[in-house]
């Protein structure tokens, strides 16, 4: 099988993760992939480097790449433009966030191009219902994460991603004024950590959130989109209205509990272990291909 897959975001964020991540490892399993994102993209250049097959994206050059390959996978909402417009073949529609699907004549148009939706949870999926969309066109397929060879010692403080996006909640969190510091690099703060929190007005799944699970970390999340999902209150994680009070009493919850954090922690690393892998999603996403192709 021969994929093409397109990106067209000119900034590094979960949704350009998940698509690295995917090529990559549908490559181990055989699928011949190409992805293609934007000239001096942060995508193209991190493809680049870690020898994932990989082109500048040229939406001129789109129909002329069609024989060499079987379909397109679009990743976010502008290559799907670019797709229903230029792309004579089938194409699947990775869906991650939990905004309204648009309901005037180009978005229905759209939205009927596309051979399939991959939503990335179960919110995103009724998002897609509520537009319209048949149910045989929509496979529910969740991101997926590495799962580090430790867990979090759980001996650093409480965390949340240093996010510029006015959604993400950053001015709630600092209005709670709770001891919460701003990591500029997860992967490294990950390592000893306490807890992450993460708060938005909207969220698809949240990948940063899985990722900190992944590494045993117990998340305070807003209640919103699909972050419930995975953020099982008092399971994972603690679920938060987004509310400062709120957010500081979870915060001093997890602060003041080791044990109660630790307890959270497992389960999360658990349950990512069994459903949350990058090798999970891959073999959910090459299903989807076939379905398409079938």
């Amino acid at each position: 099988m021969r994929v093409l897959h397109l990106d067209a975001g000119r900034t590094m964020r979960g949704g350009q993760h998940q698509a690295l991540a995917l090529a990559e490892e549908l490559g181990r399993m055989g699928v011949e992939c190409l992805l293609a994102a934007p000239r001096g993209s942060p995508l193209l250049e991190a493809a680049r480097q870690q020898r994932v097959p990989a082109a500048a994206l040229d939406p001129l050059a789109l129909r002329r790449m069609a024989p060499r390959f079987d379909l397109a996978h679009c990743h976010d909402a502008r290559s799907h433009t670019l797709a229903a417009l230029l792309w004579p073949k089938p194409f699947a529609v990775s869906r991650r966030v939990d905004f309204p699907v648009g309901t005037h004549v180009f978005s229905r148009w759209k939205y009927r191009r596309a051979a399939l939706f991959l939503a990335v949870s179960e919110a995103v999926r009724r998002r897609l219902l509520e537009a319209g969309l048949p149910p045989d066109r929509i496979a529910v397929v969740p991101d997926g994460v590495p799962l580090p060879a430790r867990a979090s010692t759980l001996a650093g403080g409480i965390i949340t991603p240093a996010w510029a996006d006015p959604r993400k909640g950053a001015a709630l969190i600092r209005r709670a004024g709770v001891e919460v510091r701003f990591s500029e690099d997860l992967l490294r703060d990950l390592g000893e950590a306490r807890a992450l929190v993460y708060i938005s007005e909207s969220e698809g799944l949240g990948s940063a959130a899985l990722l900190a699970l992944a590494h045993g970390v117990p998340v305070i999340a807003s209640r919103v989109g699909g972050l419930p999902e995975i953020v099982i209150d008092g399971v994972t994680g603690i679920l938060v209205d987004n509310d400062p009070a709120d957010i500081a009493a979870a915060v001093a919850r997890l602060a003041g509990d080791r044990g109660l954090a630790a307890r959270l922690g497992a389960a999360g690393r658990r349950m990512v272990e069994e459903r949350f892998t990058i090798e999970r999603m891959a073999a959910a996403t090459l299903e989807a291909y076939r379905r398409v192709l079938s």
